[in-house]
């Protein structure tokens, strides 16, 4: 079944992982074997496995921020440095392009072509993977610091950008993140209003509990969580309380679903032997407070600072994300919900967001 997984860390694992994702996922592997660190020679995902998984449309991020909490290759000393990360990744992604291998996707009319093209070549039997189409990439950002001013916004939109989280750990320029009881900033209230006059999708993934209400109350836009798990299940402030994903719900947004372990299963450790049916305990969770399977999801961040080390133990790499297919069939979920899951819905965002931009 084809997969939209709206959460995946790609610019950054290239250039600032220095990964070559043209590559297999056992070739990163065995070219990592004598670093130290997490993720190191553990990786999950490249484009081989991408193509393998049938993830037809994935949102790849720009990742950089600049905190004042300088962390390597993520924390920038400066918004200019982190302006310049995120541009060598948007640059990466157009490279990807150039040589054929994804398509980046920015407009309802891009969406509906390259879909379709996806699930005939699904639907065919005697489909190969040298027919494959190329992989869409929708260009997302995972912490606004890199746009300098809120004024700069639609450059970005020009470049490509489509969806955007705000904030990303610790105390971001527009708005607090995860780890902080902060809201938004006084630019930030212009940014989301800036985001709201461009159309651009807010994510509200990694927003403090301050900073996500405010957001709400300034954004009337459409809205999603591309990678946030169940605060009820796994009670740490990185996921959302049932009032937040109400919230969501009630606009008609979308939770993607990540595959973190730590954001699975409370009080983990390293190989627990936290499985792939540990996520449909969130799902459930959330047809619960919605009455449907209609908010959910995919965003499974994998390879997002970890690797199989902190994946579940029957996933190899990303393509293991079809075993998701029977776990849901498994727990009574209907064919019609498990295609919204694995990709529909996602799809419906996007078709309202862009028909009405």
């Amino acid at each position: 079944m084809l997969i939209i997984d709206a959460h995946l860390d790609l610019g950054w694992n290239a250039l600032q992982w220095n990964r070559d994702l043209r590559l297999s996922t056992y070739t990163l592997r065995s070219q990592e074997a004598h670093q130290s660190g997490p993720g190191r020679g553990q990786g999950t995902t490249a484009l081989p496995e991408l193509r393998k998984g049938r993830i037809a449309l994935c949102f790849s991020t720009l990742l950089a921020r600049s905190t004042g909490r300088a962390t390597p290759h993520v924390d920038y000393a400066s918004a200019v440095q982190a302006f310049g990360a995120a541009r060598g990744q948007l640059a990466y992604y157009r490279a990807l392009e150039r040589e054929g291998l994804i398509r980046i996707i920015s407009q309802l009319t891009d969406l509906e072509r390259h879909m379709a093209e996806w699930q005939q070549w699904d639907a065919d039997p005697k489909s190969d993977e040298n027919a494959m189409p190329p992989l869409g990439f929708l260009i997302s950002m995972e912490s606004a610091d890199p746009i300098l001013s809120p004024g700069e916004l639609e450059e970005w939109q020009a470049e490509g950008v489509r969806v955007i989280g705000p904030a990303h750990y610790g105390p971001g320029r527009y708005a607090g993140g995860t780890g902080t009881e902060m809201g938004l900033t006084p630019e930030g209230r212009e940014f989301i209003a800036e985001m709201q006059r461009l159309g651009i999708l807010l994510d509200t993934t990694h927003l403090s509990d301050q900073a996500f209400w405010e957001a709400l109350e300034l954004y009337q836009g459409p809205i999603l969580a591309s990678h946030n798990n169940c605060r009820t299940l796994v009670p740490h402030q990185r996921q959302f309380d049932d009032e937040q994903l109400k919230a969501i719900i009630e606009r008609d947004g979308v939770i993607g679903m990540a595959f973190d372990i730590w954001m699975m299963q409370p009080n983990w450790t390293l190989n627990t032997g936290v499985k792939l049916a540990k996520i449909v305990e969130h799902i459930d969770h959330i047809c619960q407070i919605a009455g449907s399977s209609r908010h959910i999801g995919i965003g499974s961040d994998l390879d997002g600072g970890f690797g199989r080390e902190q994946s579940p133990c029957d996933l190899d790499t990303i393509a293991d994300l079809q075993q998701l297919t029977g776990l849901l069939a498994d727990r009574g979920y209907k064919d019609e919900d498990i295609a919204g899951i694995m990709h529909g819905n996602w799809l419906r965002l996007l078709r309202q967001a862009w028909k009405s931009s």
